[in-house]
This record gives C-alpha cells, structure tokens and sequence, in this order.
C-alpha cells in the first residue's frame, strides 16, 4: 500500500498511521486541546490545529491513574481509529467506551485493540479515552472564584467531544457519520445509558451497546458536593481550595481519589463518588427517571449483565457492597420487609458467594432490568444475560463474572491470554459464545437489530437472550430475584 494510503487529511491537520496486515491503524490522535493548566477540570476545548503531518503509530497516554497503566498523563484525550485495508462503500462505525469504575482504564488495553471486530465485520472501529477520576467525575463547581472556575462531568463531556471528533472526521477513515454505535463495558457501559440522556450527545449516534452498566450510578448535586468536600479536604484544600485543585501534582490528585474511593467504599456502599452527576446542565435528568418515563434518545439498545458479575471485585478492585457490613449499610433506608424480601434470594446469606451475588445485582443487574423495561416501551430494545465461563475461571470461583464476556466481544479466543483461559477447558465454549457475540453486535451495528432469533425485550414478557455455549431465549429469567427488588431505591 501507498504511504498516502496511511495519510489521512483530517480538519485539524494530517496524521499517518501504519498497516497491520489487512488493516490500517491509527492511534493517539487528539479530538480535544490537552486539559492542562487553566483548562484543567474544564469542559474540553477545541483542538490547535497542526502543520505538517502528525505521527499516530503509537497509543496516546492514558488518563491518570492508580495502578498497571504507568504512562499516564493529564493530556489524554486522544482516540484510535481501525479500518480495513479494502476500499468500499462507507462502513458501520463503532465507537468503544473503556470501563474501568471511572477510576481507571484505557484505550490502550491490548483486549481494545478492535482487530478481530474490524476483520470479521466490515467496519470501522474507534476507541477513545477519556478523563476519569476526580479530574474527570468530581463537581468541583462549588469551589470555583472568578480566577479558578471548575466545570461538572468533564468526563462525560470529553465522551461528547470525542463523538463529535467522529461525526466531523470519521468518513476520511472510510467510515459513516450517519452510522455510528456506541458500546461500552461498566462504566463504558454506564456511559452509554448516560450518553443516551445526554442532550448535547443527541444526533451524535443512531444506537448503544451497554454491556454490564452500573446505569444507577448517576448522583445529584448534594451528594456530589459532599464527595467534592471530601475529596477537597484529602488533598489539603486549606483556605483556598480553588488554588490548591490548580496547582496540584497529578500524583497528588490521583492519590485523592483512591483514597476517596476507598473511604466511600465503606461509608456509602453501592455508591460511586466517581460518576456522573446530574447536573441540570449537561445532565439534566437522572438517567432511571429518563428511561423509566421513556424519554431517553429513542434508539435501538442492546443491554445485559453476566450471571456473576459480583464475584470478581473482593479479590481484584474491592468496591462493590460484597461483605455483610456493607449490604448492613446500603440497605439502611430500606424498608425491612422489603430489604428481608431481597436477601431472602441470595441463599447461604451472609456467605461470600451470596454477598458477591447480591452486589453484583444491585450494582449492575436489577439497574439493567430498569433501563430495559423503561427504554422498549419507546424503543427496540434487546435484552441478555451472559452465563458462560471456561474451567478455568470455575476453578477459581468466579464463573461468568465481570468483564468477562469482553473475551467474547473482542474474539481474543486465538490469542495468548485465550489459549491461557480455556486451558483447561471451555476452547470450544469460547467459541460458540465469540460467534454469538459478535454475530450479534456486527448486524446491530450493521442493520440497527441483533441478527435473527433474538427477540425484542419488553415489560410484560422479558425475552432475554441466555448467551452460553448452546444460547437460547428465556422469558423473564430470574423472575423470583427481579420481583424481590420491586421498590429498593437507589441513593441519588
């Protein structure tokens, strides 16, 4: 192929990315200026056009966090762009959201690659990150002064930017604007029934993919404040907090959210101080209260959970309500025949895997069956639960927890960390449940609608499709367990 083939002319300047075999790649291109300085907790602005042309073979840095990802930095917000190689009419567009708790995560993960997706499905894959952590989902709006004004939901802003980045550029990669779905994993996934909320993201994308979102995980602006307060006094605020949140390190910023995260952990289980807030701005409404009237954008959504979503945090990121003191806690508002109602449903409780069980409900599962059966009375909506988990991860005790079905999505079957997860069994599984995944995803992405046998979900039948080595379809699976749940509210 031409060196020109790899130059793409976009409207802030030209970027060269490199050929990986049947496929062209481009990564750490910038859709918004840098967030430094005076634009840091900002909305995101406009990026400085450039001349020349721009080197984009190489990952951008993630957004500054705790933990695995080392190259880290405040100027994040880049995105990647796989597109094959084939030349042809404009192609699907999908957009991934990284999750990561809003705490970590990035773009960069060797599973987001997109490769296996863009190969088998003819289209065009975007990656993004985004700011996170208290630099991206802390309201620090009621510390600003006329010299340091702060904005709320930088985050979920910078999510905006980067779809409108899309909408401007994306037919140079030889992708359609008017085609774009957006899909998402935890709080990727929370970001998609957010986005779908959002107004300013309205016309930005014809359809979202949320695969296991905490979609309760919105706080209004009270309790945002009291996470900022918090976080303001960690990091020694002092008498000028405006000044001190312009002026510190990254490191110390970093620092203050996880120590905030580990605080709220116990103090408001089943909550996030990193989340969107609704803000009357950009998020006017709380997202349940959006879809349980049938406001949100009306689109085509696909949403689900894994059967153990629970069962991975205590022995990795320890922030789910999953002991008894916590469950204790988070249920201290409720009603005690209905709090006696749900755990009643969790047998063996208080044991790990029951607690683990019951978390993962409340976090991720029964908000999705509020989202589902708000959103299909004004929109075709496609419901599933992900049961599937090799040997391996038997062995260990998690069964399909998780993330895991991300193995699936991104069809890391033949890879090394594939071949290393179905060692013991499940290689044939594995493959099934890649085959029905992304059969799946590429015709929604495609045609707006799962491939044929998957029925639509709605309130009164709860068709959900089961995704294991043999899939099917169940009508309102886990009736028992949802119906328990019938009245819990979640803090705002």
């Amino acid at each position: 192929m031409a060196e020109a083939a790899l130059e793409i002319k976009l409207r802030d300047g030209t970027v060269r990315g490199r050929r990986l075999g049947d496929l062209r790649t481009w990564r750490g291109i910038p859709y918004a200026a840098p967030p430094v300085g005076r634009l840091r907790l900002r909305a995101p602005q406009p990026v400085q056009p450039w001349t020349g042309v721009r080197d984009a073979t190489e990952f951008g840095l993630s957004a500054p966090q705790g933990g695995r990802f080392k190259k880290t930095s405040e100027d994040c917000l880049t995105l990647n762009v796989v597109a094959p190689t084939q030349p042809g009419p404009p192609r699907p567009v999908m957009v991934f959201i990284h999750g990561g708790a809003y705490i970590s995560g990035s773009s960069a993960n060797r599973l987001y690659r997109g490769h296996h997706l863009v190969k088998r499905g003819d289209i065009v894959y975007v990656s993004i990150n985004y700011r996170i952590g208290g630099l991206g989902y802390i309201d620090f709006r009621g510390f600003s002064t006329p010299d340091n004004e702060f904005d709320v939901n930088c985050g979920l802003r910078d999510q905006v930017a980067a779809l409108q980045w899309v909408r401007d550029n994306i037919a140079e990669f030889g992708g359609d604007p008017d085609n774009v779905t957006i899909f998402g994993e935890s709080s990727g996934g929370n970001a998609v029934t957010t986005l779908m909320c959002t107004p300013s993201a309205h016309g930005l994308f014809r359809r979202g993919i949320a695969e296991s979102p905490p979609s309760a995980s919105t706080y209004g602006p009270q309790r945002a404040q009291g996470w900022a307060d918090k976080f303001v006094e960690i990091l020694g605020g002092g008498d000028d907090p405006a000044r001190r949140l312009r002026t510190a390190s990254v490191a110390e910023l970093v620092a203050a959210t996880e120590k905030l995260t580990r605080h709220e952990v116990e103090s408001h289980p089943g909550q996030r101080a990193t989340a969107p807030v609704i803000d009357g701005e950009v998020l006017p409404v709380d997202p349940l209260e959006v879809f349980a009237a049938g406001k949100a954008a009306p689109l085509p959504l696909i949403i689900g959970t894994n059967a153990h979503e629970g069962r991975v945090f205590p022995k990795t990121m320890d922030i789910l309500p999953t002991t008894p003191a916590r469950i204790t806690k988070m249920f201290s508002e409720t009603d005690d025949a209905l709090r006696d109602s749900i755990i009643a449903r969790y047998p063996g409780y208080p044991d790990a895997k029951a607690c683990a069980q019951l978390a993962g409900d409340v976090v991720f599962w029964e908000p999705a069956i509020l989202v589902a059966q708000g959103h299909s009375a004004a929109a075709p909506t496609w419901s599933y639960n992900y049961q599937f988990a090799p040997r391996l991860l038997e062995w260990l005790g998690l069964g399909a927890t998780h993330a895991t079905e991300l193995f699936a999505v991104f069809g890391i079957r033949n890879d090394p960390f594939g071949i290393i997860l179905t060692l013991f069994g499940g290689r044939s599984g594995l493959r099934e449940v890649t085959e029905t995944f992304q059969k799946h995803w590429l015709h929604f992405a495609h045609h707006g609608t799962p491939a044929p046998g998957w029925e639509a979900y709605d309130a009164e039948r709860r068709a959900t499709l089961i995704i294991d080595e043999v899939s099917r379809m169940e009508d309102d699976p886990l009736k028992d367990v949802r119906e328990s749940w019938i009245g819990y509210k979640h803090r705002r």
